[in-house]
């Protein structure tokens, strides 16, 4: 049976990994709906390849541009922020959500009020507006599947279970390029070098949040709105061959464990053949081939990433949409040689120390307005080099 898909984000590496899969079963699929930032040329090209009805820029001034590549073909183009939104409201069987950022909230929480399925790989969703997101699940009856691998593999080894007999939810991180660097290491760490994951390949910024164990401590305020199971049941291990995902134990003991290789395609294919499987084009998982797997506890005192999460969510209220978009801004500044390695989770701290008077945000406009707000305070600590 053919099922439509709508893609938000279709340019970027889960939009790729899902293309991918979509590419090898065509006759499976109906595209709906594609869109990205500003590149309309490769845009227009995926469009015009999966025989998508619209193509959507976010960056209006990039539509001309997208029209014209899009000349001829029946493919209708569109772009600024409400086009985005109405794309999401498009009635198809799946929405992958895959817009990085705050940018992707509203057409996340658009798709949700329609009360469709929803493949969730923005993190700044239930990190920044968690709350709100799933009140909005609940009130739409929307359905909300976890595409990053961590809450993925969490997911599938809670199938069949209940939230009610979990004794601990267990994060693993692969502790990233840097985690056994000495602390005078990290402070002189290079944009280059904190991007060099060693499993996964992926974007520049949430590379960088994998080195500074920021990506973990923003996984741990998804697990905590996507399995309300307490903060005291969620935990977090370092994993450096990234081949188990996640873990849940049961308060018999019993502890289930989603192993899988080091590629996103292996959590999207869940996603898009859920509640089935589907094949992928991964070799089978060798476990004699990688000989051991190692366990460590996480070190705050090197990365203080998790710390802050895990106060953040403590905390409630706006801290983890402030967490989050301090950090946006923290390591935009890393990434252009503006601030050293260290001075990311500084930044963050101190952005959440200056803003902790910030309201509760009850709606998605309240949200972005604490996420500006914090930018802001963020931006202004860097300017005046108020940290050291």
């Amino acid at each position: 049976m053919t099922r439509s898909l709508t893609l938000l984000g279709a340019t970027g590496s889960i939009g790729a990994s899902t293309l991918d899969l979509v590419r090898r079963d065509r006759d499976a699929w109906r595209v709906e709906a594609l869109t990205a930032h500003s590149s309309a040329a490769e845009l227009a090209a995926l469009a015009r390849e999966f025989g998508a009805k619209i193509a959507v820029v976010s960056n209006e001034a990039c539509l001309p541009a997208l029209r014209a590549a899009l000349a001829g073909s029946g493919i209708e183009a569109a772009g600024g922020r409400q086009a985005l939104c109405e794309a999401a409201t498009r009635p198809v069987d799946m929405t992958v959500a895959a817009i990085v950022g705050c940018a992707g909230l509203a057409p996340v929480m658009a798709a949700i009020e329609r009360g469709g399925t929803i493949a969730l790989a923005n993190k700044e969703a239930l990190v920044s507006a968690g709350e709100v997101l799933m009140q909005a699940v609940a009130k739409h009856g929307a359905t909300l599947l976890p595409t990053d691998s961590e809450h993925n593999a969490i997911f599938q080894c809670l199938s069949g279970n209940r939230l009610s007999d979990v004794a601990r939810i267990t994060l693993t991180a692969s502790g990233g390029p840097l985690r056994t660097w000495s602390a005078e290491q990290l402070a002189a760490a290079t944009p280059a070098q904190a991007v060099a994951h060693p499993n996964w390949s992926m974007g520049a910024k949430i590379s960088v949040d994998s080195a500074t164990m920021m990506n973990k401590g923003l996984e741990y305020i998804e697990a905590f709105h996507l399995f309300p199971v307490g903060l005291d049941r969620l935990d977090i291990v370092v994993h450096p061959q990234s081949v188990i995902h996640s873990m849940v134990e049961f308060r018999d003991r019993s502890t289930l464990a989603q192993l899988g290789p080091s590629d996103m395609r292996v959590p999207i294919a869940s996603c898009l053949a859920w509640p089935r499987r589907m094949e992928t084009p991964l070799a089978p998982l060798d476990l004699a081939a990688i000989g051991e797997l190692t366990f460590f506890p996480p070190d705050e005192e090197r990365f203080p990433a998790t710390r802050l999460a895990r106060e953040a969510i403590r905390a409630g209220g706006s801290a983890p949409a402030i967490l989050n978009a301090a950090n946006e801004v923290a390591v935009a500044a890393f990434l252009a040689g503006q601030i050293g390695f260290t001075r990311i989770a500084a930044v963050v701290e101190e952005t959440l120390q200056r803003s902790n008077d910030s309201p509760r945000p009850a709606t998605l406009d309240e949200v972005l307005a604490v996420d500006q707000s914090a930018r802001r305070q963020a931006l202004t600590l860097l300017e005046t080099n108020a940290l050291v």
